[in-house]
C-alpha cells in the first residue's frame, strides 16, 4: 500500500511516517505540507491512499480532497483531524473521502482505517461514528403520543375520570380545586382531540391499564 501523508506540521509528518512504516506492506511514497503540494504529489505518485489533515494553511483539507480525487480518482483518501465535528465528517464523505480518523486515535485504529479504506470500504473512528449516529437514534425513538404524552397530573385525573368520578370528587381526592380539575379536563380534551366530554371518558376507559 503506497501512502502520501499530508500535514502542515513537520514533526507530525515525521511521526506518522515512522508509524506507517511499521505497518506491514505500507510504504510512504511522499509527504506534503499544504493542499497544492498534496494535489500535485498525488497526481505524480498516484498513491493507493492519502492520509490527509483537515486543517491546512491556505486551501483546506476538504479542498485538497476534492483536488486529489479530481487528479487521481483511483486514490483513496482518509481524512484526519483533532476534532470530530459531524458536519466536517459529512462534508468529507460527500466529497468522496474513504475514511475519517481523529488524531488521538490509537495506532491500531489508524492501521485499520488505512486497510479498510484501501479495501474499498469507508472507515470512521468509533468516536466519530457515535457522534453521527446519536441524532439518528434520537429521531428514531418515537415520541410519546396521545394519552402517553399527557403530564403526570393529567394522567392521574384522566384515570379517575375513567373510574366514573366527577370533577368535584376528583378535586376532593387530589386536594385541588374543582376549577383546576376542569382546566385539566379542557387541556386534555384539546390535546387528545376530544370535542365532547363523553369522548374523554371513553378514552379514559380505553386506556385504563396504561393509566393505572
Amino acid at each position: 500500500m503506497r501512502v502520501l501523508i499530508v500535514d502542515d506540521h513537520t514533526l507530525v509528518r515525521a511521526g506518522l511516517s515512522r508509524l506507517l512504516q511499521t505497518f506491514a506492506g505500507v510504504d510512504v511514497v511522499a509527504e506534503a505540507s499544504n493542499a497544492d503540494q498534496a494535489i500535485d504529489l498525488a497526481a505524480i505518485h498516484r498513491p493507493d491512499l492519502v492520509l490527509l489533515d483537515l486543517s491546512l494553511p491556505g486551501r483546506t483539507g476538504l479542498e485538497a480532497l476534492s483536488g486529489i480525487l479530481q487528479r487521481a480518482p483511483e486514490t483513496r483518501v482518509v481524512m484526519m483531524s483533532m476534532y470530530d465535528d459531524p458536519l466536517h465528517v459529512r462534508d468529507a464523505l460527500d466529497r468522496g473521502a474513504a475514511g475519517f480518523v481523529v488524531k488521538d486515535a490509537a495506532p491500531l485504529e489508524l492501521e485499520l482505517a488505512l486497510r479498510t479504506a484501501a479495501g474499498g470500504e469507508v472507515f470512521l473512528s468509533p468516536r466519530i461514528s457515535a457522534r453521527m449516529i446519536a441524532p439518528l437514534l434520537g429521531r428514531a425513538r418515537s415520541k410519546p403520543e396521545g394519552v402517553a404524552a399527557l403530564p403526570p397530573r393529567q394522567r392521574e385525573i384522566l384515570a379517575q375520570i375513567g373510574r366514573g368520578l366527577s370533577s368535584k370528587e376528583i378535586a376532593a381526592d387530589l386536594g385541588i380545586s374543582v376549577k383546576t380539575v376542569e382546566t385539566h379536563r379542557a387541556r386534555m380534551m384539546e390535546a387528545l382531540g376530544c370535542r365532547r366530554a363523553n369522548e374523554l371518558v371513553l378514552l379514559a376507559v380505553k386506556h385504563r391499564q396504561e393509566l393505572d
